[in-house]
Formats: C-alpha cells, structure tokens, sequence
C-alpha cells in the first residue's frame, strides 16, 4: 500500500552529527586505531569520548536529557546529539566540537518532541532528523533553521537511514511495523509493511533496505523502490538494531534480549556468525528487558579490524575483533550507554615556516 502524507512547512533549528570508533584489541602486532569514540550515556546524560587506541576515557560533556543518537558532520568536526528525553519529551539537539567534546550549542526543535534518528544529507549541508512527537521527519539547515517538515505519519518513526543517491529518507516505525520513504525533493511518502516492531533501519551499498523487526525477530530486507519485502532473515532475541561492517559485506544486528551480535552475509544473505555479547558471571542494572546486557548501538571501526556495541545494562562498550567474531575487550562508559559514533582523528596543523 502506498500512503502519501502532506508536506508541512518548516521553523528554524540547527544542527550537525557525530561518529565512532574502535580500538585494536587483541592484536598487538597492528597499529592501534586514530580516532575517538563517541558514546551517548542516556540515564546519566552524558557524552564520553573514548580513545580508540585503549578506550580510555578522554572527555566527558553533559547533555540534556536522555540523549539517544549521535551524528558526525562529514569533516569530522562537529558532533550532534538527539536528546530524546526522559519521562519529559525532550525536544533539543546538541551540538558539540567533536574533537575537544565542548557543547557550542543548543538547537531547540520547538513542538517537535522527542527527536531521535539523525542522518546528515549528501551534500553536508542539512541534517535529516525524525521527531516521533510530531509524527515527523524534519530538513534542518546548518544555520540553525528547520527548513522543512515532512509529515510521515503516527506509527513511531525511530531510526533513519539514506540511500546511496541521497534522494530518499528511509523510516523505520515501530508501533506501525512499517518502513516508509520519503522522496526529499518532493516530500512524497511510500510506506509498506516490514514486521512487528520495526526498529532499526540500514541502507547496503546495492541500495537494498535493511530493517530489524524487533517483536518478530526478524530482519526484513526491501526492494528501495517498492518497498516489497525480498528477503526475511530470523535474527531471535529482539533485533534492535542492524548496520553494516566497513567493506559493506556483512550486515550486523544487535539482539538487545539474547545479548548477541548476528553477522548476516549481504550478498547472500543469511546468518554467518553470531558473537556472545554477555560477559560471564556479570551483574547487569536493571534495563527495559530486566536485569540484562542489553546491546543496542553498534558501530564497525572504518579499518575494518573492529566493531563496538555498547552493553547498555553493563555500563560498557564490547570491542569485537572481526577476524574472529568475538569479544576481545570492554571498555567502560557512564550510566545506560546507548549511541555510538566515531570520530576521525583531527587534521594535523600546518607547520609554521619562519619568516624569511
């Protein structure tokens, strides 16, 4: 079924994204990693920086409320936090110098509560930002003004993912089960089944749509242009999220109850390995699944070597080495780790030249 949603004109905002990384545990024989990971603490509401070299902690900045997700700009500069809220629907984004992890501002999205999933454009000049609040997916300028808003629907829109052109928007919704795509240059929306509890959302290099069903245990992978369901891949223990290893062969999938980390072949499409995220004889806080690991974001370093997963009910992140498929170190993080995201290592400055 297709279903089109008007679009709605805009107010202002700003905003920008971050990105993480990983380091090379395990294998003393390599470099360790450039780079810092960013790590989003929803119920302490902070942002750490990590070193990927050791994971060790390099900074620490508060953020408003319950921050969730977490994009960095193209250059590697700028930082943007989505700061979801708590039992307050939150309603800011957070823009940090991503290297240095100093707050420069604070966009305020107005009645667009609850803003989550961040994708930059390809271009570098806007931020796409879902707002489950308002039902909706804002265009934001790097002025700070919201320069669209595309109504896509109720159904709790939550994560976001582009397609390799940049002309579309992909949604997952949750409460709906459903995928939708939003054509950005015309604001037309096309939304399909996908399965119970569509939450996490990831586009493959061959533009296919990757979508985890978190009550179905499934991931579904869609046709982009029609949405249709090509493939339904069993992915058991709440699949919450799905992204893809840094050569784009493997999709991985947190599985938030069963504590486990699925490698799915993209090409061929079914299961290759499944990494125990779960550390032995471990105490976990209490989480939404009870007292649990709880992996939710994942983050494969851009050297290909590692993939960090933050261990939300153990105050951790869990290094995966790739060549092994298995948890090599853990590295600790302040209270309910939820986002990651890497950040390359900052341009080295110009030698100065004396003057002749």
């Amino acid at each position: 079924m297709a279903i089109a949603f008007p679009l709605r004109l805009a107010a202002p905002l700003f905003a920008i994204a971050a990105v993480a990384g990983s380091a090379a545990a395990g294998t003393p024989e390599l470099p360790a990693p450039p780079g810092t990971l960013l790590v989003g603490n929803k119920a302490a509401n902070t942002l750490w920086r990590l070193s990927l070299a050791d994971g060790q902690r390099l900074g620490e900045a508060p953020t408003a409320p319950a921050p969730h997700e977490i994009v960095v700009s193209r250059d590697g500069r700028i930082a943007v936090v989505s700061e979801y809220g708590h039992r307050e629907p939150g309603h800011t984004l957070g823009v940090y110098d991503a290297h240095a992890g100093q707050l420069l501002r604070r966009i305020d999205l107005g009645a667009n509560t609850r803003p989550h999933g961040m994708r930059f454009t390809h271009d570098g000049g806007h931020l796409l930002v879902t707002t489950e609040g308002s039902d909706a997916l804002l265009q934001v300028r790097l002025d700070g003004r919201i320069e669209r808003v595309f109504d896509i629907g109720p159904g709790k829109g939550h994560m976001l993912a582009l397609s390799p052109d940049g002309r579309h928007a992909y949604v997952a919704k949750v409460e709906a089960g459903t995928v939708a795509r939003v054509e950005l240059a015309t604001g037309e929306v096309l939304e399909k089944p996908a399965g119970d509890g569509a939450e996490g959302i990831a586009v493959a290099r061959d533009g296919s749509v990757w979508v985890s069903n978190r009550e179905a245990d499934t991931v579904t992978v869609h046709d982009p242009e029609t949405l249709d369901v090509i493939a339904t891949l069993d992915s058991p223990g709440f699949p919450i999220r799905v992204g893809f290893s840094a050569d784009g062969q493997h999709a991985l999938v947190t599985n938030a109850r069963a504590a486990t980390l699925g490698v799915f072949s993209v090409l061929q499409r079914r299961p290759l390995a499944v990494v125990a995220l779960a550390e032995p004889g471990a105490e976990y806080r209490q989480t939404m699944l009870g007292r649990a690991a709880l992996p939710i974001g994942a983050v494969a370093d851009p050297d290909g070597r590692r993939v960090y997963v933050a261990i939300s009910g153990g105050n951790q992140v869990a290094v995966v080495d790739t060549a092994r498929w298995k948890v090599v170190e853990r590295w600790s993080t302040g209270d309910e780790p939820d986002a990651l995201a890497i950040v390359p290592p900052a341009p080295a400055a110009a030698p100065a030249h004396a003057a002749p």
